[in-house]
């Protein structure tokens, strides 16, 4: 029923030839810069968003939003002479 793919390629190919470029002819161009440029300044703005992300998510905890002891009241009852010092 179907045909081998062996014996499809060479039908499909229909002699065309497909000849090495010269070594000057082949170069990266302006395009790949900009994608490669584009790139780098994707993931400084994501770097920058996720320091700002948990500069908040560390100030919310240290609100007690997430249901922990406010910083305050925790720096209070966790002294260094209990060893319980609070995690960061």
């Amino acid at each position: 029923m179907a045909l081998p793919l062996a014996v499809l390629l060479p039908l499909l190919d229909s002699g065309a030839s497909d000849p090495v470029p010269a070594e000057n002819d082949v170069v990266a161009g302006g395009t790949a810069m900009l994608v490669f440029g584009f790139l780098i300044l994707a993931v400084v703005v994501l770097a920058f968003s996720f320091r700002k992300q948990l500069r908040k998510a560390q100030a919310a905890r240290d609100k007690g939003v997430y249901g922990d002891e406010p910083a305050a009241e925790a720096d209070a009852t966790s002294s260094p002479e209990s060893g319980g010092a609070a995690p960061r």
